[in-house]
């Protein structure tokens, strides 16, 4: 299965794409809640699209030492980053791709179980969505089903160092 390489043009492509065809159904959604780091900028930009408050949960399942393209163990971290003093009733939650579905999975549960209010949907909305996956995101851009390893434009900055900056410019 070769890799899929992606460029900051068809990065943000593929986001408006998202923000198209979850309009498109016609359902309506009062908070953003992306998974960090993946759906962060996906998370932001949709949050500037439909005017709707963001908020951030982190969470960890890859190994993060270069080279590596492993699955660890779930991490969440202890709350939600958000400003409002509530999440919505109707949350969008979004990542930048479903690989195994874990994370998704487990997230849901997570939310209900962090909000003081009563949260009556949650849908999920991912740029790709592979065929390995336990979990079907409401809304995506792309279904993969041969799996590839995604090379996102902001990829380089893992096995960047601070100082390597300077000689770049």
């Amino acid at each position: 299965m070769p890799d899929l390489y992606v460029s900051w043009s068809e990065y943000y492509q593929k986001i408006e794409q998202l923000a198209t065809q979850i309009y498109q159904s016609g359902w309506e959604f009062n908070q953003i809640v992306c998974l960090a780091r993946g759906g962060l900028r996906v998370g932001d930009i949709l949050s500037r699209i439909y005017d709707q408050p963001l908020a951030i949960l982190a969470t960890s399942s890859y190994s993060t030492a270069p080279g590596k393209q492993e699955r660890g163990n779930l991490t969440f971290s202890r709350h939600l980053t958000m400003t409002t003093e509530s999440l919505g009733s109707h949350i969008l939650l979004v990542d930048d791709l479903v690989d195994s579905g874990v994370t998704l999975q487990k997230t849901i549960p997570w939310l209900k179980e962090y909000s003081d209010c009563p949260i009556e949907e949650i849908r999920t909305a991912v740029i790709w969505y592979k065929a390995c996956s336990t979990i079907a995101p409401n809304y995506y851009v792309d279904y993969l089903s041969n799996n590839p390893w995604i090379h996102q434009p902001f990829e380089q900055y893992e096995y960047m160092k601070p100082a390597e900056l300077g000689h770049r410019a």
